[in-house]
């Protein structure tokens, strides 16, 4: 039976009754010790541990990383780490990921923890703008994840198509703005709604948009 409107969540973007995002956490493989407390330390020494992309999340992207046999990642927008080290533990053991992050303080929590990790020597971290790194990089990529500043989104989208291999996948966040994008006012939503609209016409991918979370967009390079 369809759920009526009366009993759906008013918040950000959730379409499901109250208590099914956590109903669906307790029934999905946990994540390790280690993300737990590099979470608590995001939340006490960052007042941005909203950019985490939380339990659920990174257990759908270690499951991308293990159904697609990723072996190179390459992320845009690391923050402190959380969903660098889900793709380091389901990379295989000759796997890497170059992740790119331009704020010293969250790059000095990332190296800390990435030191305590099995899968620390999975993962280069790039420091300085991920615009620049990005013209560093030749590829291939079997993944990219794009998880950074909204300005700059059009650019990664475009950068990463080239640095990812065919029959590869680009993995993009917060591509609803919490449903802002359905009236495009502030820039960053604007931003969004056009790259939606862009990708979604790309004859370069296949796409498909996933309203979990704040929007998960996904990219099949043809």
């Amino acid at each position: 039976m369809a759920i009526q409107p009366k009993d759906r969540l008013a918040v950000g973007v959730k379409v499901l009754p109250e208590g099914v995002e956590d109903y669906c956490e307790r029934h999905t493989t946990a994540l390790t010790e280690l993300h737990e407390r590099l979470l608590s330390e995001t939340e006490e020494k960052t007042t941005t541990a909203n950019f985490l992309v939380g339990e659920l999340e990174g257990a759908f992207l270690k499951m991308l990383v293990r159904m697609t046999q990723a072996k190179s990642i390459l992320e845009v927008g690391m923050f402190t780490g959380y969903s660098a080290l889900c793709f380091a533990e389901a990379l295989p053991a000759d796997g890497r990921i170059i992740t790119c992050e331009l704020d010293p303080h969250a790059i000095e929590i990332a190296s800390r923890f990435f030191a305590q990790s099995l899968h620390r020597n999975k993962i280069e971290i790039r420091a300085g703008r991920a615009a620049d790194t990005l013209k560093t990089l030749s590829g291939p990529f079997d993944l990219c994840f794009i998880d950074a500043d909204k300005p700059s989104y059009d650019y990664y989208y475009d950068r990463c198509v080239d640095l990812t291999r065919k029959g590869g996948l680009i993995v993009l966040d917060n591509m609803l703005r919490y449903g802002r994008v359905l009236n495009p006012v502030e820039e960053d939503a604007r931003i969004v709604n056009a790259l939606n609209g862009r990708l979604h016409k790309d004859p370069r991918v296949e796409n498909v948009l996933l309203p979990f979370r704040d929007g998960i967009m996904l990219a099949y390079k043809l």
